[in-house]
């Protein structure tokens, strides 16, 4: 600048909501930049706003390169334009599967155990390394894991996706924005290369 001094930084996030120092600031930028994650407004984020199941297929819709979809859609429930291509792309790659042939749940609230086993068949379709192993057992509420998803959330506490916290991995607890943007940023950095 004229009078010497250094520039202030440009924020990398318009997001007036996401405090610099908090846990999720950096993941919040690093979606925001790669156009994985947006607002929800031109100005907030929403860090604490749970994610339902059609955003984060969108998500990982955008992080395959939003390819060409041909063939219908099975789910009737699942036909807003924003994600339709979104949700068809994961069911016709096996990334998604509904609660019957033709109810998704687009907006219900995606929960931890969900979002492991989506993410784990989306980095297993992509050829990615899914051999880590994480030991539930840690955790106090590990006896509340569902069946159909130990093995998806045990891969993505291995691969250091989910964590826990206060000794509970929350298997059924919903997945808030921040949460989930500092997943994504470990995922595209340790399992997506």
């Amino acid at each position: 600048t004229r009078d010497g001094t250094a520039p202030e930084p440009e924020p990398s996030t318009p997001f007036t909501d996401v405090a610099e120092g908090a846990y999720y600031d950096e993941a919040v930028a690093y979606v925001y930049e790669r156009g994985l994650m947006q607002g929800t407004s031109e100005t907030t984020f929403g860090p604490d706003v749970t994610t339902t199941r059609a955003q984060v297929v969108t998500i990982l819709y955008r992080l395959a390169g939003s390819p060409a979809v041909t063939g219908d859609n099975p789910f009737t429930d699942a036909t807003a334009g924003w994600y339709a291509d979104a949700v068809v792309w994961a069911s016709q790659n096996s990334i998604v599967n509904g609660y019957s042939d033709t109810v998704f749940g687009p907006e219900d609230t995606i929960t931890r155990e969900q979002l492991a086993a989506i993410l784990y068949r989306y980095a297993d379709g992509a050829g990615y390394d899914v051999t880590a192993s994480g030991d539930l057992s840690g955790f106090a509420d590990a006896g509340s894991v569902s069946s159909w998803s130990a093995g998806a959330l045990s891969w993505a506490n291995g691969a250091g996706l989910i964590q826990g916290s206060n000794n509970q991995v929350n298997p059924q607890g919903s997945a808030i924005r921040a949460q989930l943007a500092v997943i994504l940023m470990r995922f595209v950095d340790n399992v997506a290369v």
